[in-house]
């Protein structure tokens, strides 16, 4: 036989399971998934150059996890790429640093990374670019702004 107290233990451990599922809902409810995508050009570099290579970089930003998953693919460089990054935090038409290195400059490069609130606060205000550099163009051939 139960007796009150089992019942009462029961209740309040349901109560507390339908609390931390509405909770877990609310959290998942409130992220988000934000696609990204540059289009890279030698046209786009700081200066311009003249290359002949195309290139797209395509990111999606997780909200909840602060992950950053990303896909750039290039061709037709002047020579093979020597160093392949995401450069930040600035507007385009200006230069910046290298906030984020790709582990690889094989296109397609395919990465993830968890970034901090400032990262992600400055990539979501589109203040990250994409830049693949070559031997020709130390500085970058090509180049595109991350934008939603």
């Amino acid at each position: 036989m139960r007796n009150d107290s089992d019942r009462g233990y029961a209740t309040l451990l349901a109560a507390a399971m339908l609390g931390a599922l509405i909770i877990m809902t609310a959290a998942t409810a409130n992220a988000e998934l934000v696609k990204l995508q540059a289009d890279l050009k030698g046209s786009n570099e700081v200066p311009p150059n003249n290359s002949p290579g195309t290139g797209k970089a395509e990111a999606t930003y997780d909200t909840e996890a602060k992950t950053l998953t990303y896909t750039v693919s290039f061709a037709g460089l002047t020579g093979p790429a020597m160093g392949a990054h995401f450069h930040g935090p600035v507007e385009a038409g200006k230069n910046a640093g290298i906030v984020l290195p790709f582990k690889t400059v094989q296109s397609p490069i395919q990465g993830s990374a968890t970034l901090t609130e400032a990262q992600a606060a400055d990539l979501l205000a589109g203040k990250w670019y994409a830049n693949i550099h070559t031997a020709a163009n130390p500085g970058g051939e090509l180049r595109g702004q991350m934008i939603k």
